[in-house]
């Protein structure tokens, strides 16, 4: 039985490159596109595939929030976020969305049939180009402290409400919208936040053993 994939990107000829890759394995078809997130979530509802390739940034609904609508359906496709961008930001928002695997567009082609594979096989993946990365963050994160978490007391409301939304995973842009914020004013506040809670980068944010502390704000509302 062929693995069946659905490609979403909103670059035409990127779609045709993966499709050119994919169509060349026996085992796998791809049975649908689309050129954004909103589409791509409609097409993974009809068509129900196995395997979900899908970009980050597109018009629109991007791919991280697709992702999310996705996996949130119970849709039985497994996602796999293929970008050209490998900030940190975008690998624990995609990390935290729930997705299979996160490959990025300049890896070989031989490597991206084979995550087609290992995540039509249940498994999971991650690029090495960032694995590496993203072990390193969760290694430094230090061990929960009172004094951490005392910190919490000393962010403004404000800071509050961002650190809840970058701990659930959301980038710095879709902080700013979520908030009615720029986004040169967000990355003011995750800098801030992060030195009052002597934190690295934001990576640790969402990482660290005390998130669950600060996270709780991100299932309630915040303020606009």
């Amino acid at each position: 039985m062929s693995i069946r994939v659905v490609l979403v990107d909103d670059q035409a000829m990127v779609r045709t490159g993966l499709r050119m890759v994919l169509a060349a394995e026996p085992d796998i078809e791809v049975v649908g596109e689309a050129a954004d997130g909103a589409a791509g979530v409609r097409a993974v509802t009809d068509l129900q595939p196995d395997v979900v390739l899908l970009d980050v940034r597109m018009p629109g609904m991007d791919g991280l929030e697709a992702a999310r609508r996705i996996l949130a359906a119970g849709l039985p496709g497994r996602v796999v976020v293929l970008t050209t961008f490998d900030e940190d930001e975008y690998v624990v928002a995609a990390l935290r969305a729930g997705v299979s695997g996160f490959l990025l567009k300049v890896a070989p082609p031989e490597d991206l049939v084979a995550a087609v594979r290992t995540v039509a096989a249940g498994q999971g993946l991650l690029d090495p180009a960032v694995t590496l990365r993203v072990i390193e963050s969760f290694a430094a994160v230090p061990a929960p402290d009172a004094g951490q978490v005392a910190a919490l007391g000393r962010l403004t409301e404000r800071e509050t409400d961002v650190l809840a939304l970058v701990a659930a995973g959301l980038s710095n842009a879709e902080v700013a919208a979520r908030l009615y914020l720029g986004e040169a004013t967000v990355k003011t506040h995750v800098s801030r936040l992060l030195l009052k809670l002597g934190l690295r980068d934001r990576v640790q944010a969402v990482a660290s053993p005390t998130r669950a502390a600060w996270s709780r704000r991100a299932d309630a509302d915040v303020h606009p």
